[in-house]
């Protein structure tokens, strides 16, 4: 999480999602792969991901975005002590002259921001016991998202959040987009 986060251009998950981007871009160069079906499935890290790619890429099917962490993340630092999000709160309380520049920094990876340029069909999903992506940064992301989308709120849930049941909508959702 804190990993070159003093500059925009070092920061770890730059080369994240730059990595995340090129997979869709060497989809989209293989004939045997209908650049039309493309699809993106994440939860977690992975949830984000996927948003940040929605956001970057044009064209994909459906977007998949279960609990996606890095969304807020003024917000997620404020109010969760879990980690990941608690590790970038140590980092300021040992360099507490960098607060400016880490969330200048943040400000190009808080998927809110991917996710107001996204516009493919999203579903997303949040456990409202999640202290790993606290539920209001996933809804930061929700209603920040520019295409159709839908949340399956699950209230019982922590970062798990449906689990077999986000997979089963998720296999409705796919069966319903390519038959």
């Amino acid at each position: 999480m804190t990993r070159g986060i003093q500059d925009k251009e070092t920061y770890y998950y730059r080369r994240l999602m730059t990595d995340a981007v090129r997979v869709i871009d060497t989809a989209h160069a293989i004939d045997a792969i209908d650049s039309e079906r493309i699809v993106i499935l994440g939860g977690s890290q992975g949830g984000g991901l996927a948003l940040a790619v929605a956001g970057l890429v044009p064209d994909i099917a459906a977007v998949f975005a279960r609990v996606p962490f890095l969304s807020d993340f003024p917000r997620a630092i404020a109010i969760t002590d879990n980690l990941p999000y608690v590790e970038i709160s140590r980092y300021l309380a040992t360099h507490r002259h960098e607060i400016e520049t880490v969330a200048h920094t943040l400000s190009y990876f808080d998927c809110v921001n991917f996710a107001k340029r996204s516009t493919s069909p999203a579903w997303f999903s949040v456990g409202l016991m999640d202290a790993t992506s606290p539920p209001s940064t996933v809804f930061a992301a929700y209603n920040a998202y520019r295409g159709p989308k839908t949340m399956s709120i699950w209230s019982h849930n922590g970062h798990e959040a449906g689990a077999g049941d986000d997979d089963l909508i998720t296999l409705d959702v796919l069966s319903q987009l390519f038959s």
